[in-house]
């Protein structure tokens, strides 16, 4: 194992050689890559040793020690009590025999997403990298392989950005259910494993917080993410000096690097101008000044596979996909592969279907940035976390804007118009949310003319007969 100190001691080098130092006026320095700001659409992926049992969400090695859960009951009638068949005991049946990095990565190209961040490490503290710090990862048990490294060859040699996620911070409490019976986690002798599990609301310890810092150090140097995300709870105040100092030693070595990289967070963990803000299946109701970004996931249930998952439909997911880069955000998507490394029939089909749609419509996604206002429309957007499934479906008069410069509006119609004219009333008498004058006005993927007017309702455009595409359309507003 790597000797903690000397990890802590070189954290402090790179951090006293700057150029940013330890404090959110330094940190603010660092800008948002461009490359971000256009990319709009990645790929996250939750796999771990959770996807073994599949079963209920990727929870479940908190709730199976939580008496009175359907995790706990299922886990005792399908494997036995907890002191003779934990949850560490899941990682010889963690194989991963179908895993191929390169067939991911494929599919993610495709998908035409321009960034891919896998989960590092999830709460339950197995490790899917090769790490120094711990012998409990995939690269020495289980799969025993570096999945994060194979991964980020694999995406970087298909022109992709590679990013990666550490949710570790709530490992401080996460077994904690295991201490208040005879299991496995109570036994001790696992206890680098399971360990803290720590009661609930207790602030983590520094000897804690310093692993933490030296396990998302290690995956900075062990492959040079350009975006690395955190989860909820690394806000406790006893965090704050390790974030500033984590950013410090991330933003210092990106500049080594010579590459943008962008940190995600969640509520108040950074300040709003040191890193991008992350909204966990959620949503703004208007346009941000400040770049964001929205994660959420194929199904409504679980971010990892699981049997039975309740899938989004790919119309409501690149609906979110066009309201989100309307309001000056991106969408990272995340999908569950399954134990055998396998992604799932209706993950790959939802990908698919996004990078067809995204094939025709692309342009008025990557590279824009947001217009005056974001679009117009009856169907009201919850703003917030945690709030994907509670809007409507949009319908045509739902209509989303982005801009390429200044001479080119996009108005994305969540709709068809059935009676063959859509109505476009923030753009009415003499299109008066425009600068210059109208040249001509495209449907993306039809090579059809389309005839247009404008009167005091609104901007009228005349469809084709024959729609372009599926899911949503797209005009294409070019000005002299």
């Amino acid at each position: 194992m790597a000797d903690l100190s000397t990890n802590l001691m070189n954290i402090s080098d790179v951090i006293a050689r700057g150029p940013f130092a330890a404090a959110w006026e330094s940190l603010e320095n660092n800008q948002i890559p461009t490359w971000y700001q256009d990319a709009k659409f990645g790929i996250f992926i939750h796999w771990g040793l959770y996807a073994v049992p599949a079963f209920s969400n990727e929870w479940y090695p908190r709730n199976v020690y939580k008496a009175g859960t359907k995790e706990f009951e299922h886990h005792v009638k399908t494997y036995g009590p907890h002191d003779k068949f934990g949850y560490k005991d899941f990682i010889p049946l963690f194989k991963a025999l179908k895993f191929n990095a390169n067939t991911w990565a494929r599919l993610f190209k495709q998908s035409e997403a321009k960034f891919v961040v896998p989960v590092a490490e999830h709460h339950d503290g197995f490790q899917m990298y090769h790490s120094k710090l711990s012998k409990w990862n995939a690269a020495k048990m289980g799969p025993k392989k570096d999945i994060v490294g194979l991964l980020s060859k694999a995406v970087r040699d298909q022109g992709l950005i590679f990013g990666v996620s550490s949710h570790r911070i709530e490992h401080w409490w996460f077994m904690n259910g295991g201490m208040q019976f005879d299991s496995d986690v109570k036994a001790g002798k696992f206890a680098d494993f399971y360990g803290p599990a720590s009661a609930d609301n207790t602030p983590p310890s520094k000897a804690f917080m310093e692993d933490w810092l030296a396990r998302c150090c290690e995956l900075v140097d062990l492959y040079q993410p350009q975006i690395f995300w955190f989860d909820w709870w690394i806000e406790q105040p006893q965090m704050k000096t390790f974030l500033r100092e984590f950013a410090a030693y991330y933003y210092n070595r990106g500049r080594q690097w010579d590459k943008g990289v962008a940190l995600n967070y969640k509520n108040d963990a950074y300040s709003p101008r040191s890193a991008v803000l992350d909204l966990e299946r959620g949503q703004l109701a208007d346009i941000r000044p400040m770049f964001w970004q929205n994660d959420t996931s194929v199904a409504k249930n679980s971010w990892c596979f699981t049997e039975g998952n309740e899938y989004k439909t790919p119309t409501a997911i690149i609906g979110d996909l066009v309201d989100v880069v309307s309001k000056n955000g991106a969408l990272l998507l995340n999908i569950g592969p399954k134990a055998d490394g396998s992604i799932p029939a209706e993950d790959q089909k939802i990908l698919m279907e996004i990078g067809k749609w995204l094939s025709v419509n692309g342009e008025a996604i990557y590279e824009t940035r947001p217009w005056k206002v974001f679009g117009e429309g009856p169907t009201q957007v919850a703003e917030g976390m945690l709030t994907d499934t509670l809007r409507k479906d949009y319908n045509v008069e739902d209509i989303r804007f982005t801009t390429r410069g200044q001479k080119c509006l996009y108005a994305i119609c969540m709709g068809w118009p059935e009676d063959g004219t859509l109505v476009i009333r923030s753009l009415g008498s003499n299109l008066r949310l425009l600068t210059r004058k109208v040249a001509k006005i495209e449907l993306l993927g039809s090579k059809q003319e389309l005839k247009w007017s404008a009167d005091g309702t609104g901007l009228k455009v005349t469809f084709p007969k024959t729609k372009p595409c599926d899911h949503a359309f797209t005009l294409k507003i070019s000005c002299e």
